[in-house]
C-alpha cells in the first residue's frame, strides 16, 4: 500500500498548537518534554478555564500519539512481508509504547486530584472522569512489559496468518480468495476447496498455539499484578464496562442458546433438505442451497466501492459524501493480496479525525456486506470529529458496533445496486438474515470459550480444543464434522479477536440486538430511524451506554426479553424473503 495520502494534510484542517513543533512522534526525546510540561502545568491550575485549556493540549498530544501508532499499524497489515513496515511497527511498539503508559498514568493521577475538576461541568466531564479513575486504579507499571511482549505476540499471529496461501490448480491465493469457492454447486469442488484451506492451517496449528500459550500466561500475570483473581475479570474492567457484569454476559449466552439457536438449527435442517444430502458438512453452509449459482456482486475493488457509494447515498446522501471523502483522501484498501494481514477493520486517525477501511475483498455479496459495516464505522468517526476531547471521540465498542451493523441493515434493501436480477438481490437478503441467525450462536461461542479459557488459565491445548469442542456443539446445531477433529478442534484460529483482543466479541452480539432494534423502526419510519442514529453517532463517547442507545431511540438492553422479539422479526422477514 503507499502511503496514505492524508500525511501531507496532517494538521492544516485542526492546527496542531502545543506540539507543533514536534518533527516526528517516534522520536521519544522529542515526546517526553510535552507529557513532562502537561504534568508540571496541571499541578499549578486552580480555575475551570485553565483546565479546560490544558484538557486540549493533552487531548492534541494524544491524539498525535495514537494517529502515529494507527499509522503504523496500517501500513504493517497492509503489508506483512515488509520488513521496514514490520520494523517501523514494531519500533513504536517496543520503545514508545512502554515510555508512554507510565506517564499516560502519572497525568491521569494528576488530573483527577486537580482542584479544578470539581469546577468543571460534571456532566461533560462524568464519563471522562470515570474511564480515567478506573485506569490508574488497575494500572501497574510492572505490567507494562508484559503488555509489550502480549503485544508483539499479537503481531506474529498477524504475520503468521498473513502469509497463508495455497496453491489452487496451480495459482497461489489467499485465504480470503478461496472463500467464493465455497458457494460453488459442485459439492466435490467445494469440499476440495474447504479442505484445502483446512490443511493449510493446521501446518500453522503447533506455532499459533505456541503463541497463545504465551499470551494467556501473559495476560494471567497482568491480571495478577493488578490485584484481580483472573484474567477474565481484569479485562472486564479494563475494557471499561461499567453498565454490565460478566454474569450478564453468561445470561446472554443463555438467552442465545434459547431463542436463536433452535432458528439455527431449522434453518441448518432446511439447507440439507434442499441440498438432498445425509448429513450438512462443514462445505455445505455457503452454498446456495436451491442451485442458485453464487452471487458475484462485483468483480473489482473499484465496483465494490462504486456499489457501496450508491447505497449509501440512497440511505442518507450527507453519509455518501462523507464515503467520497474517503474515495478521494485515499483512506480505503480493499483488496486481498498475497502478504496482506487477513480480515477487516475500520481504524481512526486521530490527529486529522479521519477514518481509514481495510479489508479483503474477493467477490463476495460477504466483502458488500464488510464495506457497508466498517462505513458505519467511518459514518461514526466522521460524525464525532468535531468533539475537542479525543477521548470522546469513540465511543464503547457496544456501540460503536451498532453504527456498523445498523448500515448493514439500512442498505438491505437496496442490494438490487448489486445485482440486476430482483431474485439475486432478493437472496443477498435473504443471506444477510440467515448469516445474523448464525452469528449469535457463534458470538456466544467466542465469548464463553474466552471465560473457560481465562478461568482456568492452566489448561493446555488438548483441554482448549476439547472445551471449544463442547462449546460448538452446544452453539452450532446439525453439522456433521465426522473425520474432521482435527481441524474442527482448531476452527477457533481463524478468530482473531481471541488472539488480538480478547473478550472483545460479545460486544457484537449486544450491538447485534441494538442494531436490529433500530432496523425495526426503520421499516417503519426511515427517516426517523436515520435521524436517531447520526444523532447517537454525533455523541461520540461522551455519554454512558443507556444514554448512547437512549439517542437512536432504542433499549441498551441483552435479555431474552429484548432479544425474543428482535428475532421474531428476522425470522418474519426470512419467511417474506422465502
Amino acid at each position: 500500500m503507499a502511503e496514505l495520502q492524508i500525511m501531507a494534510g496532517r494538521g492544516e484542517e485542526f492546527p496542531r498548537e502545543y506540539t507543533r513543533g514536534v518533527s516526528d512522534f517516534g522520536d521519544w526525546v522529542q515526546i517526553e518534554p510535552l507529557l513532562a510540561g502537561l504534568a508540571e502545568q496541571i499541578e499549578k491550575i486552580e480555575a475551570a478555564g485553565e483546565l479546560e485549556a490544558w484538557l486540549l493540549r493533552e487531548s492534541e498530544l494524544n491524539a498525535a500519539l495514537d494517529e502515529e501508532y494507527t499509522r503504523r499499524y496500517i501500513a504493517m497489515t497492509c503489508a506483512t512481508n515488509d520488513a521496514g513496515r514490520e520494523r517501523a511497527y514494531l519500533e513504536f511498539l517496543e520503545n514508545i509504547v512502554p515510555k508512554l503508559k507510565p506517564w499516560h498514568d502519572r497525568i491521569a493521577r494528576l488530573y483527577l486530584k486537580c482542584p479544578a475538576r470539581g469546577k468543571l461541568d460534571p456532566a461533560r466531564a462524568e464519563v471522562m472522569d470515570r474511564r480515567l479513575q478506573n485506569e490508574v486504579e488497575i494500572y501497574r507499571d510492572e505490567n507494562v512489559p508484559l503488555e509489550t511482549e502480549v503485544s508483539k505476540l499479537e503481531q506474529q499471529y498477524q504475520k503468521i496468518t498473513g502469509a497463508m496461501t495455497v496453491n489452487w490448480r496451480g495459482e497461489e491465493r489467499t485465504l480470503q480468495q478461496m472463500a467464493p469457492l465455497l458457494e460453488e454447486l459442485d459439492r466435490p469442488v467445494r469440499e476440495e476447496a474447504w479442505r484445502t484451506v483446512a490443511k493449510r492451517r493446521l501446518a500453522d496449528r503447533a506455532a499459533i498455539d505456541s503463541l497463545f500459550k504465551k499470551m494467556v500466561e501473559l495476560r494471567a500475570k497482568v491480571a495478577h499484578n493488578a490485584d484481580f483473581k483472573n484474567f477474565r475479570d481484569y479485562q472486564h474492567r479494563a475494557m471499561g464496562r461499567f453498565d454490565y457484569t460478566p454474569a450478564d454476559t453468561i445470561k446472554f449466552q443463555e438467552s442465545i442458546q434459547q431463542e436463536v439457536v433452535p432458528l439455527l438449527a431449522k434453518e441448518r435442517e432446511e439447507r440439507r433438505k434442499l441440498l438432498k444430502v445425509d448429513t450438512l458438512r462443514p462445505w455445505d453452509l455457503d452454498v446456495d442451497p436451491e442451485g442458485a449459482p453464487p452471487l458475484k456482486p462485483f468483480g473489482t475493488a473499484q465496483e465494490l466501492m462504486e456499489g457501496c457509494g450508491a447505497i449509501f447515498r440512497r440511505v442518507s446522501p450527507a453519509l455518501a459524501d462523507e464515503f467520497g471523502e474517503m474515495r478521494r483522501r485515499g483512506l480505503l484498501d480493499l483488496d486481498s493480496r498475497i502478504g496482506k494481514a487477513p480480515g477487516g477493520y475500520q481504524s481512526t486517525l486521530d490527529e486529522v479525525r479521519l477514518p481509514f477501511i481495510f479489508m479483503n475483498a474477493a467477490g463476495t455479496q460477504r466483502d458488500v456486506l464488510t464495506l457497508l459495516h466498517e462505513g458505519g464505522h467511518a459514518f461514526h468517526a466522521f460524525a464525532s470529529r468535531q468533539e475537542p476531547w479525543v477521548i470522546y471521540r469513540s465511543a464503547p465498542l457496544e456501540f460503536s458496533e451498532v453504527a456498523s451493523m445498523s448500515m448493514e441493515l439500512f442498505a438491505m434493501g437496496h442490494l438490487g445496486v448489486f445485482y440486476k436480477d430482483a431474485g439475486e438481490a432478493r437472496r443477498a437478503r435473504r443471506r444477510q438474515l440467515q448469516d445474523i441467525v448464525r452469528i449469535f450462536p457463534w458470538i456466544a461461542t467466542v465469548d464463553a470459550f474466552q471465560h473457560w479459557i481465562y478461568l482456568n488459565p492452566g489448561s493446555d491445548t488438548a483441554m482448549r480444543d476439547a472445551k471449544f469442542l463442547e462449546l460448538e456443539r452446544k452453539f452450532s446445531p446439525v453439522v456433521d464434522w465426522s473425520g474432521l477433529d482435527n481441524e474442527h478442534s482448531s476452527a477457533w484460529h481463524r478468530q482473531l479477536h481471541i488472539f488480538e483482543v480478547p473478550f472483545y466479541y460479545i460486544e457484537y452480539g449486544i450491538a447485534q440486538l441494538g442494531a436490529l432494534q433500530l432496523w425495526v423502526r426503520f421499516l417503519e419510519d426511515p427517516a426517523a430511524a436515520i435521524e436517531g442514529y447520526r444523532r447517537a453517532l454525533a455523541l461520540g463517547g461522551s455519554r454512558p451506554l443507556p444514554e448512547l442507545f437512549a439517542a437512536a431511540g432504542i433499549r441498551f438492553d441483552f435479555s431474552a426479553d429484548t432479544l425474543r422479539p428482535a428475532m421474531q422479526a428476522v425470522a418474519k422477514e426470512l419467511e417474506k424473503l422465502a
